[in-house]
């Protein structure tokens, strides 16, 4: 009767242990997968879902996203505006929920779909924009051109269309200078 009780408690012990083993060995996996996710793959599957985007230089955006490139994200500010922010301007975001798309799953197109691309078609439109840049400065006018890393902006008062009568000035904005880009 000694011998089973011992041997019924070497068994117990072991069980603990193997479960112990195998917590240990799932929260690591875990830890290793989360590791390969970034914030691309953490914004792709919340289209549509309100979010509030700090951005530096103390910047605020609120609204739903609207659309993700592979280094910026569109939020929706009701019907009236549109901000551009990105990736690399934001230090922190509410409302992003628990999904997660799977890395590097976006696709060559979407891949492709950079702050220059987005850019490219703000300009195309000449849309009226206010730019918030980095050292809390915010410009408006509309944007002319863009390059690989920076844009030319025709600068004039927000409720201006771009007349060359109403232009003050064109400036050269380095995309590393910008917090987000909104439109109407």
């Amino acid at each position: 009767m000694r011998w089973e009780s011992l041997f019924a408690d070497l068994d117990a012990q072991m069980e603990e242990l193997e479960a112990a083993e195998l917590a240990s060995e799932v929260a690591d996996r875990t830890r290793r997968e989360v590791a390969k996710f970034r914030l691309v793959d953490r914004l792709r599957p919340t289209f549509g879902h309100p979010v509030t985007v700090f951005t530096l230089g103390g910047g605020k955006v609120a609204g739903r996203v609207a659309g993700v490139g592979s280094d910026w994200l569109l939020v929706s500010e009701g019907r009236m505006y549109e901000a551009l922010v990105p990736l690399d301007a934001i230090t922190g975001i509410t409302g992003l929920g628990s999904l997660t798309a799977a890395p590097g799953s976006e696709g060559k197109v979407a891949a492709k779909l950079t702050l220059g691309y987005a850019l490219r078609g703000i300009a195309r439109d000449r849309a009226p924009v206010a730019v918030a840049l980095r050292d809390q400065t915010v410009v408006t006018g509309t944007i002319d051109r863009v390059g690989a890393d920076f844009f030319e902006m025709a600068e004039h008062g927000p409720a201006e269309i771009r007349r060359t009568r109403d232009i003050t000035g064109v400036r050269t904005v380095p995309f590393a200078g910008v917090a987000f880009v909104r439109r109407s």
